[in-house]
């Protein structure tokens, strides 16, 4: 069981590392350092530590679990207002899978959202404040959804994996996930304290 969770959460950081296609990675990370020595350094820290990098290097896994986790609190908050969710609670096992199969649906809605927003941010120049270079190579709207579609699938990639996780491995996948993401970035600021 150790050894399937470490095995899942370095394909995690290995996804957190390849970037999306059509990413132009010279300039990203001609930006990147820019931002994070600039002005705005405490901003794209934070940004960075939550993502645990992915998310301004545009990888494959730039959402990262947040979709998921805010998909969860919606449903959890839906079910004291909607009866039907609430029912869906109180019948055990199969309303709770109903519930996570919910959930699912909407964290991929959410990730579309999401990926579209950040990749829209890439492609018109606006990712980082200041950097005025090309971070896509086409500006097309097939590599766009190109783009986005691949970092949807690579939330939807990151919920299956959890579930794994959760399933045959130690402990709760997803708070596992959160945990190696935020434990990667350590030693980079890390060296910022200091």
């Amino acid at each position: 069981k150790i050894l399937f969770t470490i095995a899942i959460l370095a394909i995690f950081r290995l996804g957190s590392v390849i970037p999306t296609p059509n990413v132009n990675m010279v300039n990203v990370n001609a930006c990147r350092l820019e931002a994070t020595t600039g002005s705005n350094a405490g901003l794209y820290s934070m940004i960075n530590l939550f993502s645990g990098g992915a998310l301004l290097q545009l990888a494959i896994f730039a959402l990262g679990i947040m979709p998921y986790i805010t998909a969860s609190i919606i449903l959890q908050l839906l079910t004291v207002v909607i009866p039907r969710l609430e029912t869906l609670k109180k019948e055990g096992a199969a309303g709770t899978a109903k519930i996570t199969q919910y959930t699912r649906y909407l964290t991929l809605v959410l990730a579309v959202l999401n990926a579209t927003a950040f990749v829209t941010l890439a492609v018109n120049g606006q990712l980082f404040q200041g950097c005025t270079r090309d971070l896509v190579y086409d500006k097309g709207i097939f590599a766009i959804i190109v783009m986005v579609m691949t970092m949807t699938a690579g939330t939807g990639l990151i919920m299956w994996m959890g579930e794994q996780i959760t399933e045959r491995g130690v402990g709760n996948g997803m708070s596992l996930l959160i945990f190696a993401g935020i434990a990667s970035r350590i030693p980079t600021e890390g060296k910022a304290i200091l």
